[in-house]
Formats: C-alpha cells, sequence, structure tokens
C-alpha cells in the first residue's frame, strides 16, 4: 500500500506517461472533504492540496484528476471541498464574505464565486435540512466546483443575516460584494406596518 506518511511512493498520474486517459483512479472524497486513496485517508495535507489542484469537473458533473499529460476520473459523494472559516469586512452591500476551504483556499464570495443553497427548504434542525455551497472555480460545463459551506461557518452566516429579496420574495440573507445570496434556515417575520425589506 502507497505510504502517504512518508511519501515514499506516490499514487499514478505520473508526469512521465505519454498523455492519456487513465480510466478511474482509486481516490474517493468523503462528504466531509477527506481524500481516501485506495479506501486510506491521505493524511499529509500537502498531498491533498497538490490533488485539489488537478481537479477538473466535467459537463455531466463527474470529477477527474488531471495533469498536462494524465488524467483520470475519482469519486466525490458531494462537494470536493469544504469552507471551514468565515472571515468579513464591511458592512451593507458592500460587506465581503472571506471563505477558507480545507485546502486552504481563500474565495470572496460575490458575483463569480456566489453561495448556493435552496433556501425556500425548511432546514429541520440543521442537520438534514438544505445546505449551502459556494462556487470556487469553474468547470468544463455550466456545473461549478464547489465547497459545502460547514455547518458552524453557516451559522456565523445566519448570524450575519438582514432583510432582503430573492426572486421577488422577502427573505433573509447576506450581502458580499455587491451580491445578495438568500439563507435558507432563516425565515422573514411578517412585516408590520406597512415596511417592506429592501
Amino acid at each position: 500500500m502507497d505510504d502517504f506518511e512518508t511519501g515514499e511512493t506516490m499514487p499514478s498520474l505520473s508526469m512521465g506517461r505519454t498523455a492519456g486517459t487513465c480510466g478511474a483512479l482509486p481516490f474517493l472524497i468523503r462528504r466531509d472533504g477527506t481524500w481516501l486513496y485506495r479506501g486510506s485517508p491521505i493524511r499529509r495535507k500537502t498531498m491533498v492540496c497538490l490533488f485539489a489542484s488537478t481537479l477538473r469537473r466535467d459537463a455531466q458533473g463527474g470529477y477527474r484528476l488531471q495533469t498536462p499529460v494524465e488524467r483520470g476520473t475519482i469519486e466525490v459523494e458531494d462537494a470536493p471541498f469544504v469552507a471551514t472559516h468565515l472571515e468579513w469586512h464591511g458592512c451593507g452591500r458592500g460587506q465581503v464574505l472571506s471563505f477558507r476551504t480545507n485546502v486552504d483556499q481563500v474565495i470572496c464570495a460575490g458575483p463569480d464565486h456566489p453561495i448556493r443553497c435552496a433556501w425556500d427548504v425548511p432546514c429541520e434542525g440543521c442537520g438534514t435540512g438544505p445546505v449551502p455551497y459556494l462556487h470556487v472555480r469553474d468547470g468544463d460545463g455550466a456545473l461549478p466546483i464547489e465547497a459545502r459551506i460547514a455547518r458552524p461557518v453557516y451559522y456565523e452566516l445566519a448570524a450575519l443575516a438582514v432583510e432582503g429579496n430573492c426572486r421577488g420574495v422577502p427573505c433573509l440573507g447576506v450581502w458580499s460584494q455587491h451580491a445578495f445570496f438568500p439563507c435558507p434556515s432563516c425565515r422573514m417575520r411578517p412585516a408590520h406596518d406597512g415596511h417592506q425589506p429592501a
């Protein structure tokens, strides 16, 4: 078995082979962001980050690792990355939300990196309800490569929520770089005295 602790051996995607497709590679990315190789966790973060930098998504939604000379498909349970930390500065529409992923990428939510979630579906107990995702980078087609926003980070987002609208429906959500993103588990209270959300 390949030793990811010592780094003495590495999985394929070697740089010395003729360009081509390897078929299915023995990688699995778990829902919690853990990378497995042949069923064993890859514990060296630098190696995980290296593989993550070669990750691509095809137009049908499948994932692959791709170098200039070689590529192969891998299995992903949910999203390949997890947004584990949140920092923000500014306020109102000009607020900027910066997320750090489990592979140390920093992504600022905004028009180019939207937060996606089924905001109008109830989140019962916040355990099995809708899950928010952050656009990390484009895929080959319409489907992007995303990071699932971890539940503690989502609680921080909910604490920043303000009144707004989504498709004409009043809701609570967050602003980042002049884009508004609804929060699925936040619910508007009925407006009083003719007040309408902005």
